[in-house]
């Protein structure tokens, strides 16, 4: 019986929300080099696999977190997933921007989020975690409480679960980079040999280079 890590990989490899490219890697906006993509707004364009993501982590929050009140969604790209989980529990939903509006209120907060409540936070993604906890932080500034963070999926670098961990703030995943290599791997989608490129690039990403 698969995990539920593997489902998900299974789930967002199947309709190319990670895309695998060891040998031709991608640039991120960061300037960094990838053997991997992720754009988990794809999910949102297939029913049965947004349905199933908005139920799991509606599962995990009642299960960990039964006294939530607000669910938070971390613009842009966990808006929409964010407000599918909130309406799914019933929850009142506000989303955090980036940065403060530059206009009328200069809202960073959209939404009515009052002082004290408890609050899940959802992402879409983490990588570094930098933008992930500035939402975090965006929260706890305006005197509520984040309970913790749910996300589809995370690289697992090692400097986004210092930041975690030295924030205080408890991170649950639905999926793993380490799932997703198994999953590839086990549909034939990479090879071993492509294992060793993308463990590596893991490592240190910011000065990743691959032999083309």
């Amino acid at each position: 019986m698969k995990t539920l890590e593997k489902n998900v990989a299974e789930k967002l490899l199947k309709i190319k929300a990670i895309k695998l490219q060891p040998n031709n890697p991608f640039t991120w906006a960061s300037g960094w080099k990838s053997p991997i993509y992720c754009d988990n707004r794809k999910t949102l364009s297939y029913p049965q696999i947004r349905n199933y993501i908005k139920i799991e982590l509606a599962r995990i929050i009642l299960e960990m977190y039964p006294d939530v009140q607000v669910i938070a969604g971390v613009a842009t790209g966990a808006i929409a997933q964010g407000a599918l989980v909130a309406d799914a529990l019933g929850l009142p939903f506000v989303y955090v921007r980036p940065t403060p509006k530059d206009h009328g209120l200069e809202n960073m907060i959209e939404g009515d989020l009052k002082p004290k409540q408890k609050v899940v936070v959802i992402e879409d993604l983490i990588s570094t975690g930098g933008s992930s906890l500035k939402a975090v932080e965006a929260i706890r500034n305006d005197s509520s409480e984040v309970l913790g963070m749910l996300a589809i999926f995370t690289y697992g670098f090692p400097i986004a679960e210092q930041k975690f961990k030295k924030a205080k703030v408890k991170l649950t995943t639905l999926c793993t980079y380490d799932a997703v290599l198994g999953e590839a791997l086990a549909t034939n989608y990479i090879s071993e040999e492509d294992i060793e490129t993308l463990q590596e690039w893991r490592k240190n990403p910011a000065v990743w280079r691959t032999e083309l």
